[in-house]
């Protein structure tokens, strides 16, 4: 276990995890679609804003709760889901979902996880939303959907930018195609790795618990690459959003909007709300950083409707700036895997701890006292 104490921000954890981890699957979770374009601008779209500071405020009481679909949460935060991490770490999952109930925000928990629908509700609780993928059998999807209502999670978010799996070439050359075939190439580099290799030794290679029984997706984490795409089902459209809105009692949100029209459309449909993402640029390489994104859809629906945000989080002061630019919220993916691969669920926690710390300061020196006062006029036109 390395010392989680010396990670004094999100990327002394994702070396920490890089360290640990195989390169083809540090890279599986670390990497973006083809020439990574949109991976590196959703970071440089955080790393452009300047802030307009206030002075001479007392800033000695600091409140960063807020309220996300009528119910408090301790941060303006909450966890993405991610798939497949159990081929970093065994109880990956679990250890998010409990890290996030101890800070008191929602956890969201992926299709293509490696823990149950049903096992995150029973060991973890707290605030739950699980994540739909539109899978081509539909009858399964909405079994997927059935579940989570009999589990009492309170939200359902699905993903809709995924069509067609992005081009991850990182995966590509390391070999971690579908279907998985140990190469001389990605085999020497994971028993490189020993706390990671004993790791699968001592618990075996995780299955995507969520997707057992389901034609057309391997249940082996391995094989998670090329399966995504081939999983999904392209036709999906307004109308199939439409079922699964009469289908689903609950919050409704929906993941990887990125113009106002689809988001106005979505309102008109009955959505609860949205989170601006480009899957964290793992599928159109060359689309708009989501930050850059955000404000034309906040003035458009965020009077009406839950606006959050993903893609490209690695500091408090991201938070705050998503927020100034009209997110609620926003939803957090590598910084926290990073994290728990790092260090399992004291390591999901340290990631959390340094973001809500560096929120706490950053809203300390813009001179503001509740998530309520970050507002637009922080940010400089």
């Amino acid at each position: 276990m390395p010392n989680l104490s010396r990670a004094v921000n999100i990327e002394d954890l994702r070396r920490m995890a890089r360290a640990r981890l195989p390169r083809a699957v540090f890279d599986f979770f670390d990497g973006g679609a083809e020439d990574e374009v949109t991976l590196r601008e959703n970071r440089a779209a955080f790393e452009r804003i300047r802030l307009l500071p206030k002075v001479l405020v007392d800033v000695s009481e600091i409140d960063m709760r807020t309220t996300l679909f009528g119910t408090a949460s301790n941060f303006p935060l909450a966890i993405a889901p991610t798939g497949a991490i159990g081929a970093g770490r065994n109880g990956a999952d679990l250890a998010l979902a409990r890290a996030a109930k101890a800070f008191g925000i929602p956890y969201t928990l992926a299709t293509p996880a490696t823990a149950s629908i049903e096992q995150i509700a029973e060991e973890a609780g707290g605030r739950l939303w699980f994540q739909l993928y539109v899978l081509r059998d539909r009858a399964f999807r909405e079994k997927l959907v059935e579940r989570a209502k009999v589990a009492g999670y309170e939200a359902m978010l699905v993903t809709v930018d995924v069509p067609v799996g992005g081009k991850r070439e990182r995966d590509t050359r390391n070999d971690f195609v579908a279907p998985f075939r140990p190469t001389w190439r990605n085999s020497r580099d994971m028993w490189r790795k020993p706390a990671w290799a004993l790791d699968m030794l001592r618990h075996g290679i995780p299955r995507m618990e969520n997707l057992h029984g389901f034609v057309g997706w391997s249940t082996k984490v391995t094989d998670i690459a090329a399966s995504v795409g081939r999983a999904q089902d392209p036709t999906f459209d307004w109308e199939a959003l439409k079922r699964l809105r009469d289908l689903w009692p609950r919050k409704l949100l929906v993941k990887g909007i990125a113009r106002p029209d689809d988001a106005e459309r979505l309102v008109a449909l009955g959505g609860d709300g949205l989170v601006v993402s480009n899957h964290g640029g793992r599928q159109l390489d060359g689309a708009a950083p989501t930050l850059e994104a955000l404000p034309a859809i906040a003035r458009a629906v965020g009077s009406k409707v839950t606006v959050l945000l993903d893609s490209g989080v690695r500091r408090g002061g991201d938070i705050l700036k998503a927020r100034a630019l009209g997110a609620q919220a926003v939803l957090t993916g590598r910084a926290t895997l990073y994290g728990a691969m790092a260090g399992g669920e004291p390591g999901a926690r340290r990631a959390l701890e340094i973001l809500t710390g560096e929120l706490e300061r950053s809203m300390k020196l813009c001179g503001v006292r509740t998530v309520a006062e970050i507002t637009s006029d922080l940010i400089r036109a």
